[in-house]
């Protein structure tokens, strides 16, 4: 399933980080009919190119100044830890009319960013985080549909005029994204519980397992389960250790509480305690249906497409 075509929502987009996320934004309003011209800024001049040899983006950007120049939207899909520097780096030449947003997996640490970067002009900055992603990454990896049917969770500040917010919400809207909205620290609270610990897990899984002096032997037999559970840590150590540190409070207290479970589940197989053990595996077992079955009413399934 796409996106149907919409009316234009706007006319000129800048997009910081060409890649999964914001390659698929990209991609995803072009489908949509519902942008002019987008233009590509970031650190790789090869993932630029490419980003333009596979018509993600218009233009490449490259005096900052020029790049803003007239934008409507400003996209920051890179590690949250550049988020300040790129922000930076904007805000002497944005111009009134422009609304900034960012993708980032973590949100307290991006509005402090923010604040201490645009200054007067944080009003014009809507954070905001889609709910949707592969292990894959670069400019290759972004398709038109990564959105269709996922969440997208605003963010606004105080200072937000609601027309901005909106420019915004119209846009993930085009690329079929359903929003909702929170406060940065309710935000960064929840994803430690569901994105930041079980990336942390996968990753810590992997790299144990790649540690011991038998992993050969053990890769050899490692199946569709523990493909299914490691699948996330094939994504981007770099944004992951960034997100790990940006929100390092609320997953510090997630980790803890996971730790503690590992403890009453180790006292239990060492009790031989079976019926113990099967009720944890039976609550989880149920938990996890009833969140299958809830995300398979809100979202709309889509095969992904180039």
């Amino acid at each position: 399933m796409t996106t149907p075509a919409l009316k234009k929502v706007v006319d000129k987009v800048v997009i910081f980080g060409v890649g999964l996320i914001g390659g698929s934004f990209a991609r995803a309003l072009k489908h949509a009919g519902a942008v002019g011209t987008v233009v590509g800024m970031g650190r790789s001049p090869a993932s630029l190119a490419r980003a333009l040899e596979l018509g993600i983006i218009d233009e490449i950007g490259g005096d900052m100044a020029d790049a803003l120049h007239d934008a409507d939207l400003v996209l920051v899909a890179a590690p949250v830890a550049q988020t300040g520097a790129i922000l930076a780096s904007i805000a002497p030449h944005l111009q009134p009319g422009t609304i900034v947003t960012d993708a980032g997996s973590t949100k307290s640490d991006v509005v402090a960013a923010a604040r201490a970067a645009l200054g007067g002009k944080v009003a014009q900055f809507v954070p905001g985080h889609p709910i949707a992603g592969r292990e894959t990454n670069g400019p290759d990896a972004a398709i038109i549909d990564l959105y269709q049917g996922k969440k997208v969770v605003l963010t606004p500040l105080a200072e937000n005029a609601a027309a901005d917010v909106e420019r915004v919400a119209a846009a993930w809207r085009a690329c079929g994204a359903i929003l909702h909205t929170l406060s940065p620290e309710e935000h960064d609270k929840v994803f430690a519980a569901v994105s930041h610990l079980p990336h942390l897990l996968a990753f810590a899984l992997v790299d144990d397992i790649a540690n011991k002096p038998h992993a050969g032997l053990l890769f050899q037999y490692a199946a569709s389960g523990f493909r299914d559970f490691t699948r996330i840590a094939g994504s981007s150590p770099e944004m992951w250790r960034d997100i790990s540190l940006a929100n390092q409070p609320a997953l510090l207290h997630e980790l803890d509480a996971y730790l503690a479970q590992l403890t009453t589940l180790r006292a239990h197989l060492a009790a031989n305690d079976g019926a113990a053990i099967e009720g944890v595996y039976a609550n989880a077992q149920h938990a996890r249906q009833q969140w299958i079955e809830a995300i398979e009413t809100a979202e709309i399934p889509a095969a992904p497409t180039r």
